[in-house]
């Protein structure tokens, strides 16, 4: 299969590990990286990241077939897998390193997240006002290599259990038509 078609989705919503696991879900989707972007520090670490002094967000790199999976689509799971409308908090994890943030790469991307963000808001889907940031993406640093696929390799562990199961359930019964 040639990769020439295939496109790159750079989101950050909270842990990696989580949303590596949901993406990873998806018809379409060719690979998911975790990694850092939106800070200032070149090369950082995950002990540097979860510091909170690097100005990274824990992120996730999608490679997909736009013949298969729209990025709109993306864009309505990363929106219903995570809580938008908190700064710089998922559940038990707080800081802006899990902060909700779309990390663009060209125009028409950024047009699409801006335009869904304010439907959002203007219909009201949320509670609160959606806090995703919307930024061109400068620099996607890989994690380091026990972080990929940390789902798959650590379903018996609590957080797994706790935290990303019920999210791939409700990934599975709202885009059943998505999952693989």
């Amino acid at each position: 299969m040639s990769t020439k078609n295939f496109q790159v989705a750079v989101f950050a919503n909270g842990c990696f590990w989580c949303t590596e696991a949901v993406f990873s879900m998806l018809n379409g989707v060719i690979s998911v990286k975790p990694g850092y972007t939106g800070g200032t520090s070149a090369n950082p670490t995950y002990d540097q990241v979860s510091s909170g002094t690097t100005g990274h967000a824990e992120a996730i790199q999608i490679e997909y077939d736009p013949n298969i999976i729209s990025y709109d689509d993306l864009l309505a799971v990363f929106f219903n897998t995570h809580d938008p409308t908190t700064l710089n908090r998922q559940g038990n994890d707080v800081g802006t390193q899990y902060r909700s943030a779309i990390f663009y790469g060209n125009e028409a991307e950024n047009g699409k997240a801006n335009t869904l963000i304010k439907e959002l808001n203007d219909s009201k889907a949320y509670d609160k006002p959606v806090v995703t940031e919307v930024k061109p993406l400068q620099k996607f640093y890989e994690a380091e290599d026990y972080h990929h696929n940390y789902y798959k390799n650590n379903e018996s562990q609590p957080y797994c259990q706790l935290v990303i199961a019920p999210k791939l359930e409700k990934l599975q019964k709202r885009f059943a038509r998505l999952v693989k």
